[in-house]
C-alpha cells in the first residue's frame, strides 16, 4: 500500500502542474484560514502558504529546483503585476508631481536604511558574505530582489524567502506603528508600506484606500529602482561586502 502511494506521488511530482496547483491551493487555504480567524495580520495568507508548502517539501523530500520548475509561472507573473501598478500611479499623477521631492528623499532614505541596517546587523552577528549579499535587497519586490542578489553574489532563493518574511513582518508591524505615530494621511501610510513591505504592503495599502494603494505602488517601484541601480554601486561601502 505504502509503495503504491509512493509510486503515485513520484508520478505526480514529475508534472510541473502539480506544484503550480499546490501553490495556488496553499494560498487559498491560507486566505480562508485568516478570514476564519478574524483577519489577524499575524496570519498573513502568504506566510501560511509558505509554512504549508515548506512542510510539504520536507515531508516529500522534494528539492527547491523541482518545486520551482512547476511554480515558476507565478514567479513570471510578478513582473507584469508590478508593472500594472503604473495604472493607479497615473490616476494620482497630480498629487505625486506636487510631492515629488519629498517622495524622492523619503524613498532614498527608506531604501538605504533598509539595506544598510539589515547588512550591518547580520554582519555583527557573524553572517558570511554570501548571506549578507542575499539579505541586502530583501526590502524590494521579489523579481528585482532576486536579480540584485545574484549580481551581488548572493543566493536568489534565499533572497526570495527573506523578501516574503520582510513583507509579512512589515504588514504585521505597520498598523501599530502608524497608530503610534499618529499618521492620518493615506498618502504617507501607503508610501511607507510600499517602501518597507513591497508587494505585501501595497496589497494592504489598497485595503486602506485607493490613494494609499497608489502611493504604496510608488514606494514599491521607487525602492526597487533605487536598490537595483545603487546597491551594486554601494557594495564596497556595506559592512562585510566591501573589497
Amino acid at each position: 500500500m505504502a509503495e503504491g502511494v509512493t509510486d503515485i506521488w513520484a508520478f505526480l511530482a514529475a508534472s510541473p502542474l502539480l506544484w503550480l496547483s499546490l501553490t495556488l491551493l496553499a494560498f487559498q487555504a491560507g486566505l480562508w484560514l485568516q478570514r476564519r480567524l478574524g483577519g489577524s495580520p499575524v496570519l498573513h495568507p502568504v506566510l501560511l502558504a509558505m509554512v504549508g508548502l515548506i512542510a510539504l517539501l520536507l515531508l516529500t523530500g522534494t528539492d527547491y529546483e523541482t518545486y520551482f520548475e512547476g511554480a515558476q509561472f507565478i514567479h513570471f507573473l510578478l513582473g507584469p503585476a508590478t508593472v500594472a501598478l503604473a495604472i493607479p500611479l497615473y490616476d494620482h499623477r497630480r498629487q505625486i508631481r506636487a510631492l515629488l521631492l519629498p517622495l524622492l528623499t523619503a524613498g532614498v532614505a527608506g531604501a538605504g536604511t533598509a539595506a544598510v541596517s539589515a547588512v550591518a546587523v547580520a554582519h555583527l552577528l557573524g553572517a558570511d558574505p554570501r548571506t549578507l549579499a542575499s539579505l541586502a535587497p530583501k526590502s524590494v519586490t521579489t523579481p528585482i530582489a532576486m536579480g540584485v542578489s545574484e549580481k551581488l553574489g548572493g543566493l536568489p532563493s534565499l533572497t526570495a524567502a527573506l523578501v516574503l518574511l520582510t513583507g509579512a513582518l512589515g504588514c504585521l508591524l505597520a498598523p501599530a506603528l502608524i497608530r503610534l505615530m499618529g499618521i492620518r494621511d493615506d498618502r504617507v501610510k501607503g508610501f511607507a508600506l510600499g517602501v518597507t513591505a513591497h508587494g505585501f504592503g501595497t496589497a494592504q495599502a489598497f485595503g486602506i484606500s485607493a490613494t494609499a494603494g497608489a502611493f504604496a505602488g510608488l514606494g514599491l517601484s521607487l525602492a526597487g529602482i533605487l536598490t537595483a541601480f545603487l546597491l551594486p554601486l554601494a557594495r564596497p561601502l556595506l559592512p562585510g561586502l566591501g573589497p
